[in-house]
């Protein structure tokens, strides 16, 4: 009883905030015809182990001021106390002792705490026997030039158009993919496919793909408008939108393109192979995958452009309505996509039709949360619609929320480097973590889990077993978070959260 009594709780501070009554598998190219600088291809990370393994781990980019500052000290031997040192007068600041973790084998763990210190600065962490560790930031503003760039990372992949120096620097390309591309299957056919967003270094672009994307990054908008600026450095800065909402009309410019203007069908993406650009066949996930997308754009876009908000509900409906007249939504995935679609489009228009997707969607027995950006993204839909909703089916949502939160903080306790044991071979893995807890943390602000956020944050900065931050610091065999096509949109909504806390 005092369970569910919780729940209602919460339920009551959504309505405080506005609630009311496949991926495509596409072809490798054996070559990379186009010289552009676009993300890479493989999600996943390389923690192989340097010779040398340092000692004294940080986050290298540093801490905010009023947060947890935790360094994590490994070695044969464990130092008695440790220092934060001031990088430019290299004089002490801070003195502690750390806290040992495991005393037995021949490698020793231990932590140190530092979080009562708070005065802005360039400082390392010295320590007898282990040396000195990375240098770090402690300020106000520590994060704020990397969420800047992880949002830059979509303009910087942009498909179709010139990126000059005063914008993109050292990343400026001519205009690319401004050919016809062929439709798949029927040589005769050609199309302007130009646009959008690269999605790999071939430049293929996926309409599933791009759409997983774009409903995190337009949820983080939502959860977190104040942190969007429109003074990213993007040619549209200035216009009085925010310029996320301006690079995600770039991409809808795109989607429009791919959808068939008779009969609303959507092609499913762009392939590059042998030299040769192919439009890939309409299929049922790419049609519902382009009405979620759009009709979420759609909703948040209507305060700043109606008209062309309007044009991108209609475009949803007509996809939406063109994937469920040619097939039904048998497979997983599919469900997913429609399920995620209904939500968006009823927000938006309120059509009564479209609710008893969501009602036999979110009533099968089987009903869970599983780790899809897409899914999550149409349950936060639906729990904080003004539309009329019923209000078990979100009291089910939030208590699996809510149960998913308490299991991966159940899987964080006891983990050296605070993060769960599963994730932390897995970069998708932790930001996908990253942002249930981000986004249960906004319905009901709790301590743990901003802290859990912040560890996988300083985790992948640098506090994790070699040192590295995977983040910004990447090879051609590791290649870094930031340059992710999927990863970067959650590391910006992690990031939006932490900066939103602070």
């Amino acid at each position: 009883m005092q369970r569910h009594s919780v729940i209602w709780v919460f339920l009551c501070l959504i309505v405080l905030t506005g609630c009311g009554s496949t991926e495509e598998k596409w072809q490798n190219s054996q070559e990379n015809i186009y010289e552009v600088d676009s993300m890479e291809r493989e999600p996943q990370l390389s923690y192989e182990v340097p010779a040398s393994m340092p000692g004294i781990l940080v986050d290298r980019t540093g801490y905010l001021p009023k947060e947890n500052k935790t360094v994590i000290f490994k070695g044969k031997d464990l130092p008695q106390e440790f220092y934060v040192v001031d990088q430019k007068t290299e004089q002490i600041v801070y003195q502690g002792y750390p806290e040992i973790r495991k005393e037995e084998g021949e490698e020793k763990e231990a932590y140190g705490d530092f979080s009562d210190f708070t005065a802005s600065g360039t400082y390392y962490i010295e320590a007898p026997v282990l040396g000195k560790s990375y240098t770090f930031l402690i300020s106000e503003s520590v994060y704020d030039s990397l969420f800047q760039e992880a949002c830059k990372q979509y303009y910087y992949n942009r498909c179709g158009m010139t990126l000059g120096s005063e914008y993109a620097g050292d990343k400026a390309h001519n205009a690319c993919h401004t050919g016809k591309s062929v439709l798949r299957g029927n040589g005769s056919v050609s199309m302007d496919a130009s646009g959008g967003w690269h999605q790999n270094e071939n430049g293929e672009k996926s309409i599933t793909a791009a759409s997983r994307v774009m409903a995190v990054l337009m949820m983080s908008y939502e959860l977190y408008p104040r942190e969007y600026t429109d003074q990213e450095g993007i040619p549209e800065s200035g216009n009085q939108i925010p310029d996320i909402l301006d690079e995600i009309r770039y991409e809808a410019e795109w989607f429009l393109k791919m959808q068939d203007k008779q009969t609303g069908a959507v092609y499913a993406g762009v392939a590059v192979y042998e030299k040769t650009s192919y439009v890939e066949p309409a299929c049922a996930e790419a049609e519902f995958a382009f009405a979620m997308a759009m009709a979420k754009f759609g909703f948040l876009y209507q305060k700043y452009d109606r008209e062309y908000a309007m044009v991108c509900l209609k475009a949803a409906d007509r996809a939406f309505k063109h994937a469920v007249l040619c097939e039904e939504a048998d497979g997983r995935e599919e469900k997913i996509w429609r399920f995620a679609a209904a939500a968006e489009i009823y927000r938006a228009a309120g059509q009564v039709s479209y609710q008893k997707y969501l009602v036999e969607y979110l009533s099968e027995g089987d009903f869970t949360l599983s780790e899809d950006m897409v899914q999550l993204s149409g349950c936060v839909t639906y729990i904080s619609t003004k539309q009329p909703v019923n209000m078990v089916l979100c009291e089910k949502i939030m208590l699996l929320l809510l149960d998913r939160a308490e299991e991966i903080s159940e899987a964080v306790r006891g983990s050296l480097y605070m993060v769960s044991a599963e994730a932390e071979d897995d970069s998708s893995r932790l930001l996908t973590q990253a942002v249930y807890l981000t986004v249960v943390n906004y319905v009901i602000t709790n301590y743990e889990y901003t802290t859990m956020v912040e560890n996988q944050l300083h985790y992948l900065l640098g506090r994790n077993e070699t040192g590295l931050d995977y983040i910004s610091d990447g090879t051609e065999e590791e290649p870094c978070v930031i340059k992710q096509f999927r990863e970067d949109s959650m590391l910006v909504l992690m990031l939006a959260g932490i900066i939103s806390g602070n």
